[in-house]
Order: structure tokens, then sequence, then C-alpha cells
């Protein structure tokens, strides 16, 4: 896993504005992953971001990159420790449920609708989406968007910007270090 693939799939969460980003990357021998992920924490954990795999399969890996202090806080919404309850999650810290997510998803095989709280959408498009399907969306950027139409749209594009601002300071030189925000 290179800092390139965490620069173009994690710059919002790099950067402290979004709570967590999920990314596919190649991956031909698990152990040269969890290697790379545990040497990623080293250097993510005094910012105050921690990285997971979530699932891994013959030739690439799914990683979570968060930040537990703001998941800890958007997991005590309301609505979003209600949809969880609605799922079947126990009651816990905020670790465990994040470990009850994962379960669920390795269990699966397909991403439980409820990822969408872990990776900080906003709750009210996390529940349209269980509710009404994805074809009942007011619109669609990083997510689907049944809520707060232009907020999101202005998410979106901050999102967007973000990225790229990170990828042209990645390319001049800047390390993972220097371009996250410690929080």
């Amino acid at each position: 896993m290179s800092d390139d693939y965490l620069i173009r799939n994690c710059a919002p969460t790099l950067a402290g504005i979004k709570t967590a980003s999920l990314f596919a990357c190649p991956c031909n021998c698990p152990r040269q992953l969890f290697q790379a992920v545990a040497q990623l924490n080293r250097r993510l954990k005094p910012k105050g971001l921690r990285a997971l795999p979530l699932r891994t399969s013959a030739n690439k890996a799914l990683i979570y990159v968060y930040r537990p202090r703001r998941l800890a806080q958007d997991l005590t919404d309301a609505l979003a420790a209600e949809l969880l309850r609605q799922q079947g999650y126990l009651p816990g810290s905020c670790q465990q449920t994040l470990v009850q997510m994962i379960r669920r998803l390795r269990q699966s095989g397909e991403f439980p609708h409820e990822i969408g709280l872990f990776l900080g959408y906003p709750p009210e498009d996390v529940q349209g989406f269980i509710t009404q399907g994805p074809d009942c969306c007011k619109c669609s950027g990083c997510w689907k968007v049944y809520g707060n139409e232009d907020q999101a749209r202005k998410k979106f594009a901050q999102y967007k910007k973000c990225t790229q601002i990170y990828c042209r300071l990645w390319a001049a030189g800047s390390s993972v270090e220097r371009l996250t925000v410690a929080g």
C-alpha cells in the first residue's frame, strides 16, 4: 500500500474534514499488507488517526482510515445510534461498535448499508438509503443524499478540492505526515 493511495483516497480524512475513508488497494501478500498497515499506524497515531484492513482477498484489500475521536462523536448522534440499533448493533463503545461493523462486513461479503455512519455521512442520508433504496435520492456524490442537498453538494466540492490540493502537494514532495492534520 503506497502513500500515493493514501493521499488520493483519504485526503479529506487526513485534512481533518472527514471522519473516515475507505479504499481498496492491491494485496498480493496479506502478511506484507498487515506490516504496511502497522507501519502506517505508527506514522498516523501521533496525529490521531488509525488504519484497519477490513477485508482481504487474493489480490486486494479494503483499508479503513479513520479518526477514532471523531467517529465516537458521530456514533453518539441520536439518529445514528437508533439506526445502528435497528440494524442489530449492541450498545457499546465506539471500538466495540466498529468491531461489530467489521464482523458484519466480513460475514456478509457485501457492504452493510450502515457503513456510511462509519464514514461520516449524515445519518439522515444513511437512513434514506436504508429505507428508500438507492434510486430515490436527491443527488449523489461521495454518498447518496436524501436530506440536505445543498449542504451535501458543498461537502462534495470541499472533499474534491481538498483531494486536488493534497495530490498537488504530495507531487511537490510533501510527506503524508506533513499533510496530516493533528486532531
